[in-house]
């Protein structure tokens, strides 16, 4: 009888000490289950959908070579993010703005950057150009076109300038 109270004191006192913890797991079990449910219904999910690949193939008769064909390597594109493309197009507007005390070479260089880079954020954006198919004011035209269809678009081709602060002091 005394082992019996001996551990009870010791139990009664981690019952409390851990009743916090007992508290916060039933708290976040719902979390938890939720985790795991998720889980399990994206791999329920990816093996449907494999196996609805698989019986493609098989009712397509695809042979061996094109089923180990990697399908993100589809997706993969060969030209910088449209982020960067835009920010080069500020870059070289900017320069292409303040030709002063600059040579024609170096003019040129920068005009025809900026017509490449163009010329990229059209092909991105789905936007028509034709921009190498002209020169002189036709070309300058086609480049005033051209920006307004990819501003029109959601490209921002400005660089913001700085002014005057407005509210606030």
């Amino acid at each position: 009888m005394a082992i019996v109270h001996a551990l009870a004191l010791p139990l009664a006192l981690l019952a409390v000490a851990c009743l916090p913890a007992v508290v916060a797991a039933l708290i976040c079990a719902d979390e938890l289950v939720d985790r795991c449910a998720g889980w399990f219904a994206d791999r329920r999910d990816s093996r449907r959908s494999r196996r609805a690949m698989d019986r493609l193939d098989r009712t397509f008769e695809v042979d061996v070579l094109t089923r180990q064909v990697d399908p993100t390597q589809l997706d993969r594109v060969a030209h910088p993010a449209i982020e960067r493309i835009a920010a080069d197009l500020r870059r070289l507007g900017d320069q292409r703005r303040s030709v002063a005390g600059r040579s024609r070479l170096w003019q040129d260089a920068v005009l025809e950057a900026y017509d490449d880079r163009l010329r990229l954020a059209s092909r991105c954006l789905g936007v028509a150009e034709h921009l190498g198919d002209l020169d002189g004011v036709d070309r300058e035209i086609e480049r005033v076109r051209v920006e307004g269809e990819l501003q029109a678009a959601g490209l921002v081709l400005a660089s913001p300038q700085p002014g005057p602060r407005q509210g606030g002091g």
